[in-house]
């Protein structure tokens, strides 16, 4: 059964049909008299002549002319008839006219403007007037002229195509600004949006609608991207046909006329062409946006734009600046067109919608207006969904979960990447709690976007949901990849479960197992193509996992979110699209190019403090453009971080922070705080790159080999090394039960070897700081099997000590050479270790001799080269360019290949740390 407002508009068309009708009656009543009397040349022509100078208004001498044509009566008799029937019916047609104007173009959709222009529309905008006025027509009566109103349909009925004529600009110019104010001026403000596009013009469109430019009532385009608004369209009718698809409708007025509210704004795009045919590629575009268009409430009205569309079309074409035909006169009836409404008025009206949409918004919206009322009060077993934006007032949302797994962020150095970054994660945590959300955050290079959200001197407040932070990972690429592998080694453990309890996906896991503790994890890292920097193991490792992780994390709840300045330059991907597929979702900040689509080029013209945010791979369909608001001032992200962790610090851990720019502390560590004593003692080195806060240590047990050797001429590592080694095995022995003996060559290093000889003597531990390091030598050699008290030999500068060894060995039956290779290979099976520094290679080789070296169990190397290395780490290949700050370490009874560790900092004399 049909609606109120079905029957309405089917009986305006069957009105207007009436009365196009009726008028070809009359104006064509001489074509069919001719067709009547065509055998009759005579009549034809008499009939001509009449229906030329009408009866009414011909003169005497003309009528007796006629009187005295052979055909005259028949002609008459004929006229007379349907002249008759005409007038009769026509003379209530303007006012029925007039009537169904009235009824279906109430408002300002019909009436003077002297009645609305200025006043703010109350309709919502859940049904629309059929009809919008352009001017009137004028026709002779018998006894009076008799005028009708004109009006077009437009918005879910029709578009319309206007041609003009030489010199129309400025008129055309007042029929699309009439109408556009008289749209805007019948609904509530926020309920049309208006899309300029001007082929020819560079400066201002409609310039009295200016005011609107401030909102998001109206938005212009570049005059040579018509692709941009086309793109923008197409998106729309996209996005409205799904929803309606959804509920079982077929066009966005039956949604609105369903759930009684206006769920999207109208839309009018206004086209300026030149009269020339638009290239091919924009008219195949152009013709099936108009196919869809009306259908999702948007109508195009096409200025000199010869494009044929499938649509609902409507003709206004002009004939010079005040007349014009119209498609809905049909072509023998001359429209008068309405003059332009005053420009003064016009710039006043578009100023009170404009103020009254930005009181409606609540003015420009900010990082407070992503926030929810009530924290962590949503689920994460499906998705999770978090606005980001604005775009016309309403909210733009990312959604990660089964069907956009995963997000590749882009954008130039000053785009606002971070910005969102910060605007995304706020959002997402404001709503989901930590036990559903853990965010691990990784910036690489030089940034420290992340470090505020981890404790620190000025502000002890963290992000509950943060499980990691790493910042300044310039150069620790391997700390990347720990967390790959970390991600790795969750989808697995996730996989397992979901096998056990027979499901494929995080929901049914949880509904499954609701007493598990599966989270959705976000792993964001930014800059993330520095994993990929070189041509060595941590890029062929790195691509595996990520490749994996991106296939198979959808299912399992763990997500990707990849940021950059530029993707160009990941040669580590070049043929292998595997990540960037799953990558579905993708913003590209302004300027951003391949992020996108390779023909989506909407980021170049996206205005600043804008994203692009597009859940389609790419694709311009669907392209989302929304404003986001600042989020990364001072103190704008701080305040909820100051919320959220007093709501959930009491039950969820302070994230690890991984500082590349900073040495660990050895006392900040619990493995470190919580050593005792043992008869197995550990030796720290060093902090492990990785997920887990570890400190990286050597067990030093009564085995062959159990000695370390620090490598390179880095001198403040390899203090660092050695003294972290001794600090922490002192910990682990009785007093009495240890003994060190220190020797350094070095006078450089001299004052740090005596601060640490001070300190162990200080915690009760015996310490003999040998001048005669052969003879000392020669008495713990000699001492080996009777010996009761375990040793560590601190030696510093093996090298600079070996002339010495050497020299004070002449004639005695063994040199100070031959007790140090004794206790390397003996010492520690008798609770004797040696922890020493070579500052070279060879050096050590000189000291070990030949097939010594399985007597150097451990080693770290510092500036030391890593083909130099191969033959201490069991013949293997070792990848290792030396950097600051950093140690190679190998231990060939727990290890398969060498690890970067990065060495703790070493206390001054008051106990507290220095570089």
């Amino acid at each position: 059964m049909k609606s109120k407002a079905a029957e309405q508009r089917e009986r305006v068309r069957t009105a207007l049909n009436r009365v196009r009708h009726q008028i070809g009656l009359v104006l064509g009543a001489a074509a069919g008299a001719r067709k009547a009397a065509a055998a009759e040349l005579a009549k034809l022509e008499l009939e001509q002549q009449i229906v030329k100078v009408g009866m009414d208004h011909a003169s005497t001498e003309q009528q007796h002319e006629w009187s005295r044509h052979p055909a005259a009566h028949d002609v008459f008799t004929a006229l007379s008839g349907v002249r008759s029937a005409y007038y009769t019916d026509w003379s209530a047609g303007p006012n029925e006219l007039r009537e169904l104007v009235a009824a279906n173009a109430p408002g300002p959709a019909g009436r003077p403007p002297g009645e609305w222009l200025g006043r703010v529309g109350h309709n919502p905008g859940i049904t629309a007037p059929g009809l919008w006025r352009v001017g009137s027509v004028t026709t002779a009566g018998r006894d009076i002229a008799r005028t009708f109103d004109v009006a077009v349909p437009l918005l879910d009925e029709s578009h319309l195509a206007i041609t003009s004529a030489p010199k129309t600009r400025p008129a055309i110019d007042a029929i699309v600004q009439n109408l556009l104010i008289r749209v805007l001026s019948t609904f509530e403000p926020g309920a049309v949006r208006v899309h300029l596009w001007d082929m020819g013009q560079l400066t201002a469109i409609l310039p009295d609608l200016y005011p609107l430019s401030r909102t998001s009532a109206l938005t212009l385009y570049d005059p040579g991207r018509l692709e941009d608004l086309l793109d923008e369209l197409a998106g729309h009718i996209r996005r409205i046909h799904a929803t309606g698809m959804q509920a079982g409708h077929t066009t966005l007025r039956e949604i609105r006329r369903a759930s009684g509210q206006r769920v999207e704004p109208f839309r009018i795009a206004v086209l300026y062409g030149n009269g020339e045919t638009l290239e091919p590629e924009r008219a195949r575009e152009l013709k099936r946006v108009a196919t869809g268009a009306l259908a999702a409430g948007i109508c195009l009205i096409m200025v000199d734009v010869p494009t044929a569309v499938n649509a609902a079309v409507e003709t206004l074409s002009l004939l010079d600046d005040r007349r014009a035909i119209s498609s809905m006169t049909g072509t023998d009836l001359v429209v008068d067109l309405d003059p332009p409404l005053p420009s003064g008025q016009v710039i006043r009206a578009a100023g009170r919608i404009a103020e009254a949409l930005i009181a409606k918004q609540g003015g420009p919206r900010s990082f407070a207006d992503l926030l929810p009322t009530e924290f962590g009060k949503e689920s994460s077993a499906r998705e999770l969904r978090a606005p980001v934006g604005f775009f016309e007032g309403e909210p733009v949302e990312v959604v990660i979960g089964d069907a956009s797994p995963h997000a590749l962020i882009g954008g130039p150095s000053g785009s606002g990447k971070t910005n969102f970054l910060y605007a995304m994660l706020g959002s997402m945590c404001a709503r989901y709690g930590p036990d559903e959300l853990a965010l691990y955050l990784l910036d690489f290079k030089e940034g420290v976007s992340f470090a505020g959200l981890a404790p620190g001197r000025k502000d002890a407040s963290w992000l509950p949901h943060a499980r990691l932070v790493g910042v300044n990972v310039n150069t620790d690429r391997e700390f990347g990849l720990a967390l790959l592998r970390f991600l790795a080694d969750e989808l697995r453990r996730r996989s397992a479960a979901a096998k056990e309890h027979e499901v494929t996906n995080l929901a049914d896991l949880r509904e499954q197992d609701p007493e598990g503790h599966w989270p959705r994890i976000v792993a964001v890292i930014d800059e993330f193509q520095y994993l990929f920097a070189g041509r060595d193991g941590v890029t062929a490792q790195a691509t595996q996992l990520l490749e994996d992780i991106a296939r198979r994390g959808r299912s399992q709840g763990i997500h990707l979110v990849l940021a950059s300045q530029d993707v160009a330059g990941i040669e580590a991907f070049w043929g292998k699209p595997a990540v960037f597929e799953q990558c579905t979702l993708r913003i590209a900040m302004p300027k951003a190019r391949r992020v996108l689509a390779e023909t989506n080029n909407a980021a170049v013209s996206a205005p600043k403090w804008h994203a692009v945010l597009n859940h389609d791979s790419g694709v311009s369909h669907g392209n989302q453009l929304a404003h986001v608001p600042d989020a990364s001032s001072k103190n704008v992200f701080v305040d909820l971080q100051h919320k959220l962790w007093e709501k959930y610090a009491d039950s969820f851990a302070r994230p690890r922070l991984f500082d590349g720019a900073h040495s660990p502390i050895l006392e900040h560590f619990p493995v470190y705080t919580g050593l005792e004593p043992n008869t197995k003692p550990r030796a720290l080195l060093g902090q492990s790159i990785d997920v887990t806060e570890a400190a990286c240590g050597v067990d030093l047990p009564p085995a062959p080999g159990r000695n370390i050797a620090v490598l390179g001429a880095a001198t403040a590592e390899a203090l660092s090394i050695m003294d972290s080694a001794a600090r922490s095995l002192a910990r682990q022995y009785e007093h009495g039960a240890v003994e060190f003996v220190v020797s350094c060559p070095v006078e450089a290093c001299a004052p740090a070897v005596g601060e640490l000889a001070e300190r162990l003597r200080h915690e009760g531990h015996r310490v003999d700081l040998t001048e005669d390091l052969p003879a000392r030598l020669g008495e713990i050699a000699a001492e080996l099997s009777t010996g009761d008290t375990a040793k560590i030999l601190l030696l510093y500068g093996v090298d600079a000590a070996l002339p010495t060894l050497e020299a004070k060995a002449v004639g005695q039956p063994k040199s100070g050479l031959d007790h140090l290779r004794t206790l390397l290979k003996q010492g520690p099976g008798h609770g004797v270790h040696t922890i020493g520094w070579w500052r070279s290679i060879a050096r050590l080789k000189d000291t070990l001799g030949f097939g010594g070296t399985d007597d150097i169990g451990t080693w770290a190397a510092l500036d030391v080269q890593g083909n130099e290395l191969s033959p201490f780490a069991a013949g293997q290949v070792v990848h290792w360019s030396p950097r600051p700050g950093r140690a190679l370490f190998f231990d060939r009874s727990t290890h398969g290949a060498p690890e970067v560790i990065i060495p703790f900092q070493r206390p001054d004399s008051e106990g507290t740390g220095v570089s």
